[in-house]
């Protein structure tokens, strides 16, 4: 239906992410240049994570449009810091929208090199988060990933229903991954929305519970 489906959903997702990698570089008051390099690790983190691991060229360093993309939208947003100032709603909307988009290609990388589907699970998994574990250690943050939001959960849910939905619905591909895109997306917003959250250890000294 469309053939270029895959590489939209890659442009996408580099935006996505290299709009929150913005946002999250000025709400902590980064001049231009910092923006810029967040923007770039935010974007680009988690694939590199990915192809070294699948002993492949890392895609960024072969590609220019990637490059360009990233600068380009953080210029944009940049610009576009003007006249929205709602940082947190803005970066949580591109943040999901990147998770569910990067998830979507670690796991095709996955399952393209022949390897078994829990695997592909755990590159889509890396590929959507580790771009945003990176970015927030830069920024001096604790990682959302391993705060008490969702977050690797639904990278992790939605990578499970996109190979259910590939060995058994009967969609086409791109209907699939549209799904599971929008799937990923909802978790995200209902987790934020109604406050689900993973189970936290306490230190002994406050109390022992979970």
């Amino acid at each position: 239906m469309f053939p270029n489906f895959a590489f939209l959903i890659e442009i996408l997702g580099t935006i996505s992410f290299a709009m929150s990698g913005s946002f999250a570089a000025m709400q902590k008051r980064f001049d231009p240049f910092g923006v810029i390099i967040i923007a770039f690790v935010t974007s680009v983190g988690g694939g590199t994570v990915r192809d070294l691991l699948l002993d492949v060229p890392v895609f960024w360093m072969h590609d220019l449009l990637s490059i360009s993309l990233i600068f380009f939208t953080a210029v944009f947003t940049m610009i576009f810091k003007l006249i929205e100032k709602n940082f947190q709603v803005t970066l949580f909307i591109f943040d999901s929208f990147g998770l569910g988009l990067f998830t979507i290609i670690g796991v095709q990388k996955g399952l393209n090199a022949d390897l078994h589907p829990v695997i592909g699970v755990v590159l889509g998994t890396i590929t959507g988060c580790f771009g945003g574990i990176i970015r927030d250690t830069l920024l001096n943050k604790i990682p959302l990933i391993f705060r008490k939001e969702i977050y690797a959960t639904a990278a992790i849910f939605g990578g499970i229903s996109y190979i259910l939905l590939r060995k058994f619905s009967g969609l086409s591909e791109e209907i699939n991954q549209t799904i599971t895109i929008l799937f990923i997306v909802i978790i995200r917003t209902l987790a934020v929305k109604y406050h689900w959250q993973i189970p936290k250890f306490y230190s002994s000294s406050n109390n022992t519970e979970m």
